[in-house]
């Protein structure tokens, strides 16, 4: 992933000099496995941690040595041989090549994981705090774009706490899934290294055996990991959409931020863009197309092939990396966002009590009417409001069809805002588990 749209701590989870640590750490916990069944001197093990641990990995060499080789494992080996000395050759016996990089790409996801998830509670800190902020702060619902009924702000970002909530709950299974650990040699089966060395490199790793690993972790973990990542992108997305409508000039509900000295374009200084959320929306769609490749990489020949190695080493860094960049920016967006109550309230009455329209509707129908000349006596007025500015109010007072089936002061009854708000402490209690503010 590019710089722009990167942080250094995840980042730093995918570089060469990591990788190669985790390398090292894999191998040096087998051969004290190894070492405990004696199948190799502890002494060996002990030195291999000790020169081993202290050496300066150089990716350059490395590379060197891959250039001839045309094996990344081997390549590392040769180079960890150069520091280890002749006890090297109890390093990776009985191991294939798979057993290190699936357990290596393992414990990368799950150190990922860890951020992302840190991620996600401080946007579920921002939301919440919002949504407590603007719980009372009422404005329009709308469908297909078009206004229906009244609605909290509030209950708005109360919404996307559930949904990140639930985010949360999926990776936590995600990264449970993923964080397994395969030292089983070659097709799995164990016959050169004691199923006790995967046990030992598993729990010093923090990882668990993989039951059944057929040379390689089983893909399924892989692409329901990278799906998971996928649909917090999506959700990223959904809230962000709603910013961005939000910030239409029409409409200038609520905006991004826009701070001194920023500028919203080239050529018209007037300009105030949702940059952020469009931004947001672009690397949702890339983090949701990592997922297909990890679906495709599920069917592998037999008991191994390679073809959804160059796929991992793309996806795996830019999937992670990019979503923890998202995630940090969106909690700035909600952290700083402009809400202005007035324009809601000036939208919301924009079509003059239009989207009272249900409660007339149902009142009629209680009062003895059907539903179908309800609905024809409140159609009838409220295109009056749509196709000549009328006031759905005076417009039904003065129909004698209606005012003959509902007094006018229970007409005016159903113009009341504070109808539509009532339940929203219930919503608040089900979301957050309180209805104030508990800070």
């Amino acid at each position: 992933m590019i710089p722009r749209y990167s942080r250094p701590e995840m980042v730093a989870i995918w570089s060469p000099e990591t990788r190669f640590r985790i390398w090292f750490e894999i191998e040096a916990h087998a051969c004290d496995a190894l070492a405990e069944l004696d199948v190799i001197p502890k002494e060996a093990a002990k030195t291999i941690w000790e020169k081993g641990g202290a050496a300066e990995f150089d990716v350059e060499r490395i590379d060197e040595i891959e250039r001839v080789t045309k094996h990344d494992v081997i390549a590392f080996l040769t180079h960890l041989g150069e520091f280890v000395g002749p006890d090297a050759r109890f390093i990776h016996q009985g191991m294939t090549s798979s057993d290190v990089l699936d357990t290596c790409l393992a414990v990368q996801l799950t150190r990922a994981s860890d951020i992302l998830l840190a991620d996600i509670d401080a946007l579920l800190a921002a939301l919440k705090k919002r949504a407590f902020e603007h719980k009372d702060t009422v404005t329009i619902g709308r469908s297909h774009g078009i206004h229906a009924e009244p609605t909290t702000f509030g209950i708005k970002l109360a919404e996307a706490y559930a949904e990140f909530s639930r985010a949360r709950e999926r990776l936590v299974h995600a990264r449970e899934d993923i964080a397994t650990c395969a030292i089983s040699g070659a097709v799995g089966t164990f016959a050169n290294i004691d199923p006790y060395v995967e046990e030992h490199v598993a729990a010093k790793m923090g990882l668990k055996p993989e039951p059944v690993s057929t040379q390689v972790i089983p893909r399924d973990r892989h692409a329901m990991f990278f799906a998971t990542l996928g649909v917090i992108a999506s959700s990223i997305e959904r809230l962000s959409i709603e910013i961005r409508h939000l910030q239409r000039t029409e409409v200038l509900e609520a905006e991004e931020y826009f701070s001194p000295g920023q500028k919203g374009s080239s050529a018209m200084p007037h300009k105030r863009n949702p940059v952020l959320t469009e931004n947001l929306t672009g690397l949702a769609r890339m983090v949701r197309s990592y997922a297909m490749p990890a679906m495709e990489n599920v069917a592998l020949w037999h008991e191994r092939d390679i073809s959804h190695s160059s796929v991992e080493r793309m996806i795996g860094p830019d999937a992670t990396i990019t979503l923890d960049f998202a995630l940090a920016r969106l909690t700035g967006v909600i952290d700083k966002l402009l809400v202005y109550p007035d324009n809601m309230l000036k939208n919301l009455n924009r079509f003059r009590g239009l989207v009272h329209s249900q409660r007339v509707l149902l009142a009629l129908t209680q009062a003895g009417l059907s539903r179908e000349d309800a609905y024809r006596l409140v159609q009838r007025n409220a295109m009056k409001v749509w196709e000549q500015g009328k006031d759905f109010l005076e417009e039904l007072l003065v129909d004698k069809e209606v005012t003959a089936a509902l007094p006018e002061a229970e007409i005016r009854e159903k113009f009341d805002l504070g109808y539509h708000t009532k339940h929203v402490d219930t919503i608040f209690k089900r979301v957050f588990g309180e209805s104030r503010d508990a800070a």
